[in-house]
């Protein structure tokens, strides 16, 4: 019988097995190589993206002069400017830092930058959206009385995180000094164009006030976004028993601003949608329906209507209203406006929704208002990017009525 004499016995492996397992041995060990310097890539462009996007923060400088003004209490009531102290505030830097990135992570820093802007809203929108009580910003002043001189001294040094109550995005800051219960005498800090964190540095002298009446008193400040062409928007109110502080010295406070008690922290809400033509060039405004409305008539009740205005670089261009609804505070409108608008001029357009009361017999009043455009509040910018991100579709939302 004839027998191969390459055949192995039945325990000894062949060369040809040896040869295919030393070839998968070692495709394994090369894989397992590979995917720990895979993983180590990742890491490395891992952090250096994450290190991309840190954000660095702003210098906030400010400069400004210490003024004083004196009112003479109980006679008079008039304002008087004396010779203004110089000062200055210190510029707050902050060290900005560079990091070399590679192009990968120059990349995805762009489109995700891009992403952001063109993106309906954030998290940081839906975060402002959930929050119950709105951010009024807060103010920094001063009070000390000097007892030789039975003088009251208040200092109004500068606010912070102001909201924007103009339809370009920003406020024309000023404050309005009382001393509780006596509305009669009042004193004002300038206004300060255009500047949400403005600094007054402004000093005020309550003359010829006996201690024991300060300490009866209540300091009330109010903040208030001037109008040349209307009345102030109330921004925020601060106030403070005279009675509760140790005025024997300079006492520094910083407080945050509440609504004003003239109730417009709830003037209802009003749910409206706008609808985006790319190809048209248009805008069309839906004003459906309002719940809540503040009453504004003796009754108990109010006669709403709402106006829309076409604001293009803070000059009107084209109003338009819907009817009027009588005695209702849950008004259905469902009436709709569209206004041309260029696609170039698109940010710099800005859309005023006023819900007005109708008197006869007096001037219409001012329920609330809303500023719809890519510089006003969170709620209000959410919903104009929605709008921008999907055209030809009606994006409807619920906004809270300001004053």
């Amino acid at each position: 019988m004839y027998r191969d004499p390459e055949a192995a016995g039945p325990g000894a492996p062949t060369r040809d097995v040896l040869l295919v397992s030393a070839i998968i041995t070692v495709s394994l060990s090369v894989t397992v190589v590979l995917c720990g310097l895979c993983h180590w890539c990742q890491r490395k462009l891992g952090k250096r993206y994450k290190n991309s996007l840190e954000t660095v923060g702003t210098p906030d400088s400010g400069r400004g002069r210490s003024e004083k003004k004196a009112i003479k209490l109980p006679a008079g009531g008039k304002a008087v400017n004396t010779a203004p102290v110089p000062g200055q505030t210190p510029h707050d830097e902050s060290d900005r830092r560079t990091e070399p990135r590679s192009s990968v992570s120059d990349l995805v820093n762009s489109l995700t930058s891009e992403m952001l802007m063109l993106s309906p809203g954030s998290e940081e929108d839906e975060a402002h959206e959930g929050c119950s009580r709105e951010n009024l910003g807060r103010i920094q002043f001063s009070v000390g009385y000097n007892f030789q001189e039975s003088t009251l001294t208040v200092k109004i040094m500068k606010a912070q995180e102001l909201p924007a109550k103009d339809f370009s995005g920003t406020s024309d800051p000023f404050v309005k000094i009382y001393l509780l219960p006596d509305k009669k005498h009042k004193l004002e800090t300038k206004v300060k164009r255009k500047n949400l964190n403005p600094h007054w540095n402004e000093t005020f002298l309550f003359e010829g006030f006996p201690y024991e009446k300060v300490v009866q008193r209540v300091l009330y400040l109010q903040v208030l976004d001037y109008d040349r062409f209307s009345r102030n928007d109330p921004i925020g109110e601060v106030s403070i028993p005279l009675n509760k502080v140790d005025l024997t010295q300079m006492q520094t406070f910083w407080k945050d601003l509440k609504p004003c008690s003239d109730g417009s922290g709830s003037r209802g809400e009003l749910l409206l949608s706008l609808c985006y033509n790319p190809s048209a060039n248009s805008i069309i405004v839906n004003i459906i329906k309002a719940r809540n409305l503040k009453a504004m008539d003796i009754g108990g009740t109010s006669d709403p209507y709402v106006k829309v205005w076409l604001m293009y670089k803070d000059k009107r261009v084209e109003k338009k209203k819907t009817v009027t609804m009588k005695r209702n505070l849950n008004p259905i409108f469902n009436e709709s406006f569209a206004f041309d608008i260029p696609t170039e001029k698109l940010r710099e357009t800005t859309i005023i929704i006023t819900v007005m009361d109708k008197d006869k017999l007096s001037r219409n009043d001012v329920i609330g208002k809303i500023y719809l455009s890519w510089k006003s509040g969170p709620g209000e910018v959410k919903h104009w990017k929605d709008m921008i991100a999907r055209p030809r579709q009606p994006v409807a939302q619920w906004h809270q009525l300001k004053a």
